[in-house]
């Protein structure tokens, strides 16, 4: 893979109630626009052990903006343009499983896509791809996230799958069924189609699921509220900033690209032969395919 990926820059999308990464070393808060719109804030960018750490709070700063809101495209576009190369997506979830409950961190590997008011590819008319998303994370952050959370004492679950609905409201006591019936671990607003896209932009992406509650399928939980999560919310979001911290330093020493293949994903994911690419598709999407048009 040579120096694809080289070096690594952590990118961390906080979810509900993570606002910022403490610790951050010359930080600053830098404005960003992109050819898909502004993301919901501004991107916190510092160092934390020497490691440089970009930080996108998901929902801006004081929770400004609801899941169908998100501008994905723009989010994801923002950190590619500041050069991360791996992302730490942070969401709260609700459990579907009496064994995980609020409080535990799932670092989820598969994904069940209910959303339907989003984009979800960067590439269209003039420019078609196809990446897989067979597994739609990164094994080696998981790994990485599995070790960092034992060290630490969080209670956490090393897979699962998340049913990403679309919202803002929450489940319907027969859709909480529903996606237990499917296998469904957790259920959350976000994380589609960030992992897509992330996968389209050849970055690293992995999730750490936070519950702070069980949904409405649980016989003492049969109506979630804002108010009955909060409190998890606020302790979730402590531990999260401190698995981040024991997270950084682990993934600062890699020397090459992802051997999982997530910094080439679209060396077999162009369709549109050379000729019927349209110029300002390309020049739009800029350095999410730089790397692959050059070489082609």
């Amino acid at each position: 893979m040579g120096r694809v990926g080289v070096p690594p820059v952590i990118g961390i999308i906080g979810g509900s109630g993570i606002y910022e990464i403490e610790g951050l070393k010359n930080a600053q808060w830098i404005g960003v626009d992109t050819p898909f719109g502004a993301p919901s804030d501004e991107l916190l960018v510092g160092h934390l052990d020497g490691q440089k750490v970009v930080f996108l709070p998901r929902h801006g700063r004081g929770h400004k903006l609801s899941p169908s809101n998100l501008n994905f495209r723009a989010n994801i576009c923002a950190l590619k343009n500041a050069g991360v190369t791996e992302i730490i997506s942070l969401s709260a979830a609700g459990s579907f499983r009496e064994e995980l409950p609020p409080g535990t961190f799932v670092i989820v590997d598969q994904f069940i896509d209910r959303t339907f008011a989003r984009e979800k590819s960067f590439f269209g008319q003039g420019l078609v791809a196809h990446v897989s998303m067979a597994h739609p994370v990164c094994g080696r952050l998981g790994d990485h996230l599995q070790v960092a959370a034992a060290s630490l004492g969080i209670a956490h679950k090393r897979s699962g799958t998340y049913l990403v609905m679309e919202g803002p409201q929450f489940s319907t006591q027969a859709e909480s069924h529903l996606y237990r019936s499917w296998g469904c671990d957790v259920i959350g607003m976000t994380n589609m189609p960030e992992a897509k896209l992330a996968r389209e932009a050849e970055m690293c992406y992995a999730t750490v699921a936070m519950v702070t509650d069980f949904d409405c399928w649980h016989p003492d939980h049969d109506a979630v509220s804002v108010d009955q999560v909060i409190g998890t919310l606020m302790a979730n979001a402590d531990k999260a900033r401190a698995l981040v911290k024991a997270l950084i330093p682990r993934l600062s020493q890699r020397p090459a690209g992802c051997e999982k293949g997530c910094h080439t994903a679209l060396d077999t994911a162009m369709i549109t032969a050379p000729t019927a690419r349209d110029p300002a598709m390309i020049a739009k999407l800029g350095p999410i395919v730089s790397r692959v048009l050059t070489k082609s």
